[in-house]
């Protein structure tokens, strides 16, 4: 397994595979043959975005699109399938890409982006998002192309079947205290705050839930959120 993915390029299709066939069009498909140059006969790596990643030699090479004939497939799980990770929108947006990036990088698959009240650059940008993510995917030879969405306001997420899980300083339990408990992950949001940290008014719309306090210490937005994708990685 290591060998099959130790210094690949991996490229993405939403197509199924048909006789051992499958097709790559629009801008991976621009890439492979105009950007890396390959030819009939190359050796490609492809995944679906739903958890395979495909063993392939280009059988055919057209205008718009590439046909690769399917040698070899890994199946991966997904490990953090019912993991939400609900991210706000930051100041510095550099900051928020690179957060969300390294969270792929890490395994998460599921995101939500939603305005908070301290918030200052609002609204939604999923087509941006989208390719930060399916980058990341690639760059990190992951098999599972993550889901992203936007909620105005974290009403929105409470509103959600799941546990949801506030990151909040002076919580008294600590993130890695849970995860060594018997806590179940299963459909769980796990909540950052933004600059400035939550308003009065969203603390009291999440009284109730579990709270958790990630360090000793004060994090960045963008360093509690990769941070605790790391925790939540190496731990289960």
């Amino acid at each position: 397994m290591k060998d099959f993915l130790s210094d690949v390029e991996l490229y993405y299709t939403s197509h199924s595979i048909i006789d051992d066939a499958i097709l790559i069009d629009g801008e991976e498909a621009h890439h492979i043959t105009h950007v890396m140059r390959h030819i009939k006969g190359d050796a490609i790596n492809i995944t679906d975005g739903n958890g395979s990643i495909y063993k392939t030699v280009i059988a055919e090479i057209g205008k718009r699109n590439v046909l690769a004939k399917v040698i070899e497939s890994i199946r991966y799980e997904n490990k953090f399938s019912n993991v939400t990770f609900c991210i706000p929108r930051l100041r510095n947006t550099d900051r928020f890409e690179f957060a969300l990036e390294k969270c792929v990088e890490l395994g998460i698959t599921n995101f939500i982006v939603f305005d908070s009240t301290r918030t200052v650059a609002k609204g939604e940008k999923i087509e941006r998002w989208q390719k930060i993510i399916l980058s990341a995917m690639k760059q990190s030879l992951r098999a599972w192309l993550p889901k992203i969405s936007y909620a105005k306001s974290i009403s929105e997420i409470y509103k959600l079947d799941g546990t949801k899980i506030l990151f909040d300083q002076n919580a008294t339990q600590t993130f890695q205290t849970i995860l060594n408990s018997q806590f179940s992950i299963c459909n769980c949001f796990f909540i950052f705050g933004p600059e400035g940290g939550f308003s009065e008014e969203e603390l009291r719309i999440a009284n109730g839930e579990l709270r958790v306090r990630l360090t000793d210490n004060r994090l960045r937005s963008e360093t509690a959120i990769i941070t605790a994708a790391s925790i939540l990685t190496t731990t289960l």
